[in-house]
């Protein structure tokens, strides 16, 4: 048997395949993340600041009941490869989890891309952040199109376009946009778009085939996922030093899961108070400050500063 070979074309859509007799399985043909590019040269950058800030954020206040730190992947303006048909056609989500999948791509390596035919898994969770220009693909067809800007800025699928030979030549395929990739193609369950600027959060359900957009809660949770026992809201408040309004991941009665910089902060408060605790019912026994202090491996000071604390 010839062993099967993939190339890649830089200027086309498509993945030329020798083909073997019987045909194997995508996985085994098609490019992984290693031949696939990573880095999108017409996306240079992030548009501003929150879209770095926030998918760090729904990243680290992410705790999941049924899936580990090992089990489950997130990630955020990564290339996600989604159809066989045109390898080289990809999204980037602005945050997206997936379940049921090793935190490190095989177990070994930190991920360039995430390449469905690869990992077998779509994203479970999908948050686009809105930016002007980019509510028709993240919208889809719930984009009201009383605010949408001149057609003339919109190409046409059907577009033509002249050689340099003069000749018209017929337009390559279009990649679908991110709304009907996420509803028809990757099947997301969960879809949110979020405003900063709006402080509006919209949250589509995939229910059958399409997506249908669902209420929010009046309070946080404004989301319950029932299926991954956690729920999303908008809470005002500073992180990395920025006040704003921000996505943020809490329990079922709204209390907001804690950043790992906040737990560890929260065991020192913790640790402290309960030191605290242990001195003062010490003191009160008419206990010396010295005696205290060595009973609870402290200098004399320590205990006096903590004690000033209260």
């Amino acid at each position: 048997m010839v062993p099967t070979t993939h190339k890649l074309l830089a200027t086309d859509t498509a993945i030329h395949i020798e083909q073997d007799d019987p045909p194997r399985s995508p996985k085994d043909i098609l490019p992984t993340m290693y031949d696939l590019p990573s880095e999108d040269p017409e996306e240079p950058g992030l548009p501003d600041e929150f879209h770095d800030l926030q998918p760090q954020l729904l990243s680290r206040t992410l705790s999941l009941s049924g899936y580990s730190r090992e089990n489950c992947f997130t990630a955020s303006d990564l290339n996600l490869y989604y159809t066989v048909r045109h390898p080289l056609w990809h999204k980037r989500p602005d945050w997206f989890l997936v379940v049921d999948v090793p935190r490190l791509y095989e177990q070994r390596d930190l991920r360039r891309s995430y390449v469905l035919w690869q990992e077998g898994n779509p994203p479970t969770v999908v948050v686009e952040f809105l930016s002007p220009g980019t509510e028709a693909e993240d919208l889809g067809r719930f984009y009201d199109e009383t605010v949408r800007g001149s057609e003339d800025e919109v190409p046409s699928p059907a577009a033509s376009v002249v050689g340099s030979n003069g000749d018209n030549q017929a337009t390559k395929p279009k990649p679908p946009g991110k709304f009907e990739v996420y509803e028809t193609q990757l099947r997301v369950p969960y879809y949110f778009v979020y405003s900063r600027f709006t402080q509006r959060l919209r949250y589509f359900k995939l229910e059958g085939r399409q997506y249908q957009e669902q209420p929010l809660n009046s309070e946080a949770p404004l989301v319950w996922l029932t299926d991954l026992e956690i729920g999303l809201g908008i809470w005002q408040g500073e992180f990395e030093g920025v006040t704003a309004a921000w996505l943020r991941w809490c329990d079922q009665e709204g209390n907001w899961l804690l950043t790992d910089t906040e737990q560890a902060q929260q065991q020192v408060e913790q640790a402290q108070a309960q030191l605290l605790q242990a001195a003062q019912n010490l003191l009160a026994t008419g206990m010396e400050l010295e005696q205290v202090a060595q009973i609870l491996s402290l200098s004399a000071a320590q205990v006096e500063t903590l004690c000033s604390l209260d």
